[in-house]
């Protein structure tokens, strides 16, 4: 295939190696976000997809304005539409890693293939390690759900069972109760209620099954129950799970950015100030890499405020070399500015 012009750089299928403003990693709501957002400040942007989105087993995304409903996949059609309208690429790869240059980033992608930018915006969301009990994962974003506020009025009025797997079993379970009367905390493998949550859990009707969950009980291809290890079954519509949530953003270990882990002990995220600026000069981070409890709506806002940030960012930095060569006309830094301004990508030596 030929070559797609975007503004001054090209971006060439086999070999994205002329140079962007920003790269995105991540086609989720925040990446496009961010992207659209960029694409429509003139930014030469280029998105890498690596189409591997946390929600995908859900039916609809829930909580969205004027969007409630819509099936992810076609969510994430429509922005992929909406960031290319603009002049933006979305390019399906991963990221293998990413290195520091003079004037920004090498980006090399499992393929091959490498981009260079100036800045950097990771959106690759996160991965959810799930209890390791057999039928779970195959019911994950179904009957076995997370979120109250993604899931809780698809479930309203059910039988509702929690599984305590983290240090906010018994806050979850006292959230899906605003949705259901009928709702049981399974303590599972971890420690029971302190006597504070226990009186809570029972003035509000919770009740709580002590013992480790074994399996899923389903039957037509619907959850019908919790089978403890001891063999009792309880029966149960819905199960709700407090995954452990680990950042996709191994790649950015080589610049010296590393998870950390939780205050809320629930996961590992990427630290960054409420821009979304990292402590790496030049890296930003949108959504759920970032902000571990962020539904769509969030971090697509989340994208598009950290992609205004690294826009204003390279104005200053274009501003400050406008300045130096409006000093110094006949520098060489200068001389090579005006050079590229007039010849592009005809020009040579400079």
């Amino acid at each position: 295939m030929g070559a797609m012009v975007v503004a001054e750089v090209v971006v060439v299928t086999d070999q994205l190696s002329d140079g962007c403003d920003v790269v995105v990693v991540g086609g989720g709501a925040a990446g496009l976000s961010g992207a659209l957002m960029l694409a429509r400040a003139r930014r030469s942007v280029v998105v890498i997809d690596a189409d591997a989105p946390r929600n995908a087993p859900a039916a609809g995304v829930h909580g969205l304005l004027a969007r409630d409903g819509i099936r992810p996949a076609e969510l994430l059609e429509r922005g992929r539409a909406e960031v290319r309208r603009y002049g933006g690429h979305v390019v399906p790869a991963e990221v293998g890693a990413v290195a520091r240059e003079d004037n920004g980033f090498a980006v090399a992608l499992a393929d091959g293939r490498t981009v260079r930018t100036r800045r950097l915006l990771v959106a690759t969301g996160l991965v959810d390690e799930l209890p390791d009990i057999p039928g779970l994962r195959a019911r994950w974003g179904r009957d076995v759900v997370h979120c109250p506020y993604c899931h809780g009025w698809e479930v309203r009025d059910q039988a509702i069972g929690v599984l305590a797997s983290g240090p906010l079993a018994v806050h979850q379970a006292l959230l899906f109760r605003q949705w259901s009367t009928d709702v049981t905390l399974f303590s599972h493998t971890m420690p029971p209620p302190t006597d504070e949550e226990a009186e809570q859990l029972a003035a509000r009707g919770i009740s709580v099954v002590d013992g480790e969950v074994a399996s899923l009980e389903i039957v037509d291809d619907r959850l019908v129950g919790v089978r403890l290890r001891c063999g009792t079954v309880v029966s149960r519509e819905v199960l709700t799970v407090s995954s452990r949530m680990a950042a996709r953003a191994g790649f950015l270990a080589a610049l010296g950015l590393r998870p950390a882990e939780h205050p809320q002990g629930v996961g590992e995220y990427i630290p960054a100030d409420a821009t979304g600026r990292t402590e790496v000069p030049g890296v930003w981070v949108a959504g759920n890499v970032t902000d571990l409890a962020a539904q769509v709506g969030t971090a697509a806002a989340m994208g598009a405020a950290a992609a205004a940030q690294i826009n204003a960012d390279l104005v200053a930095e274009e501003t400050r070399q406008a300045v130096a060569a409006y000093r110094e006309p006949f520098s060489p830094e200068s001389e090579a500015r005006l050079c590229e301004l007039v010849m592009g990508d005809r020009r040579h030596g400079l």
